[in-house]
């Protein structure tokens, strides 16, 4: 019987745990379903087994059968079909604050931890300013003497979501401009702008990703909280935080329209945590065994 050589036994295991699958836990596993489950509901709204805005007041408040899955509402519109609906207002919104403070808070975190200086002192007071300022409050003040938008709400949340993260950023920023191989970059000659895109800003991306997700998290609650509030959606629109209020006078009459939509934001909300929090614990874990 041939003996197999020590070396080739070592790389067939190493390259065995280059492509082994990572066990994911069972809770992301379900996080990460139920997100492609309200992405495909979003993209696809014809998912809907029924017109979510139909009113039928013969079916009004009624519970779940094998015709509607979820009940009705108090004007007999199907809930089912409005959580489909819902659920790309409740994706959208969140999703754009999620980007948008992390492209701009990535960008005044650079010019503040990279260049320093005059450039620091104005971002960081200017941070500091925004940062004593309740995001949410802002924006329903805004939304209510404007009379709502989705745009200027988006605006709002994105300005005054950028302190803690740009504070964050600038922190991970700082502590890699000075490194060598950032020094050897920049004593090669190399432009500024090549500098940062290509040496400094890849290692700020898990720091990045963690943003993305928390701000997400974050959206969704507060485009809900206006949307129930009354100053996201307009009235009637198949919105997770309207159908909560507009259901909650009947909510001890049937108890689904209220808490199905409420459920369906906890979730949402929930799921996006558990990725994000699985994502950096992954990069933690990656970058202790380096």
């Amino acid at each position: 019987m041939t003996a197999v050589p020590h070396s080739t036994s070592t790389s067939n295991r190493s390259r065995a745990a280059r492509f082994r699958v990572p066990r994911i836990p069972v809770l992301t596993a379900l996080a990460g379903l139920f997100l492609l489950a309200v992405a495909a509901c979003a993209i696809f709204p014809g998912l809907a087994p029924a017109d979510p805005g139909a009113i039928d007041a013969a079916v009004s408040l009624e519970g779940p059968s094998g015709e509607h899955l979820l009940g009705t509402d108090q004007l007999g519109r199907d809930m089912f079909s409005r959580i489909i609906a819902g659920a790309r207002t409740s994706l959208l919104g969140p999703l754009l604050l999620a980007i948008g403070v992390t492209v701009i808070g990535t960008l005044l975190a650079v010019a503040a931890g990279y260049f320093g200086g005059r450039t620091d002192t104005v971002i960081s007071r200017l941070v500091d300013l925004l940062y004593s300022v309740p995001a949410l409050l802002v924006a329903i003040v805004v939304a209510g003497v404007t009379g709502g938008g989705f745009g200027i709400t988006l605006a709002v949340l994105i300005v005054f979501g950028l302190p803690l993260h740009v504070r964050n950023l600038r922190a991970a920023v700082m502590e890699r401009a000075h490194l060598p191989y950032m020094e050897a970059a920049v004593t090669l000659g190399l432009p500024t702008w090549r500098v940062v895109l290509t040496h400094l800003v890849p290692t700020i991306v898990p720091n990045m990703v963690a943003t993305f997700f928390l701000v997400f998290t974050y959206g969704v609650v507060e485009f809900s909280s206006l949307s129930f509030l009354g100053l996201g959606s307009p009235p009637g629109a198949p919105d997770w935080g309207r159908m909560v209020s507009d259901n909650r006078a009947t909510i001890f009459t049937n108890v689904w329209p209220a808490v199905v939509p409420a459920v369906a934001i906890v979730l949402l909300a929930v799921s996006t945590n558990l990725i994000g929090e699985y994502l950096q614990r992954k990069h933690d874990q990656a970058r202790r065994q380096r």
